[in-house]
């Protein structure tokens, strides 16, 4: 599937023109309604992506983003600091040329932080956008996209929690369209069907994973 027959504004298929295929889990997540928004369906399906480490993963967040930029807002919601910088950068290159504004914002837990209502995207860290909702900020029913990056740590002893709240106050009151992204879960049936999202699982990596033990200054591959 080529990006640029797919319904998105013209500014991500330029930016992304160095990849004119979709990889395997893009593509599944495309068919399986990730972009699919019209008068009887306001909001495109929920999904959990898994995939490999380098399969494409962040593009698939980035088609859902493009495609509720101008709608509402979206939510890039990471559990570390150093990611957050990170994708806030890749965001920011790809908003460069265009309306919309992008903002990271990963610390003052104690404020409401009412400049961000003036972006489009916001880069959070899950204890950010837990503080904006203790805080009961104006413009979280304008939240159309949520982004979840590293899902796999709602098993995690210090942030799962925080997280599940945060999923659980999104799902029954602002119900906005969920990306959830990760390599390793283990039971992601069980995780998709309390998200209630599509579950949609790729084994494609751009490079082949070869196993093998090192012992004794030797290789074992197996």
């Amino acid at each position: 599937m080529e990006i640029k027959k797919l319904s998105l504004p013209v500014f991500f298929k330029d930016h992304y023109n160095k990849f004119p295929n979709l990889t395997p889990i893009q593509e599944k997540a495309v068919k399986a309604g990730l972009l699919d928004q019209d008068s009887n369906n306001p909001k495109a399906s929920s999904q959990l992506i898994c995939a490999p480490t380098a399969s494409g993963k962040t593009l698939v967040a980035s088609m859902a983003i493009a495609n509720t930029l101008g709608k509402g807002k979206a939510i890039y919601l990471v559990p570390l600091r150093a990611l957050a910088n990170e994708k806030y950068k890749e965001f920011k290159s790809l908003l460069e040329d265009t309306e919309y504004k992008v903002v990271m914002s990963t610390g003052d837990m104690d404020s409401s932080s009412p400049n961000l209502a003036n972006y489009d995207l916001l880069v959070l860290t899950t204890e950010k956008l837990d503080s904006l909702m203790r805080h009961n900020v104006s413009w979280l029913n304008k939240i159309k996209l949520v982004v979840i990056d590293e899902i796999h740590l709602l098993n995690d002893a210090s942030r799962g929690p925080t997280l599940e709240v945060i999923l659980t106050i999104l799902k029954s009151r602002i119900k906005p369209q969920l990306v959830g992204l990760s390599a390793t879960i283990g039971n992601p049936k069980a995780l998709a069907d309390w998200l209630e999202a599509k579950l949609v699982i790729d084994t494609w990596r751009p490079v082949k994973l070869h196993k093998g033990i090192f012992m004794d200054g030797e290789v074992e591959m197996y």
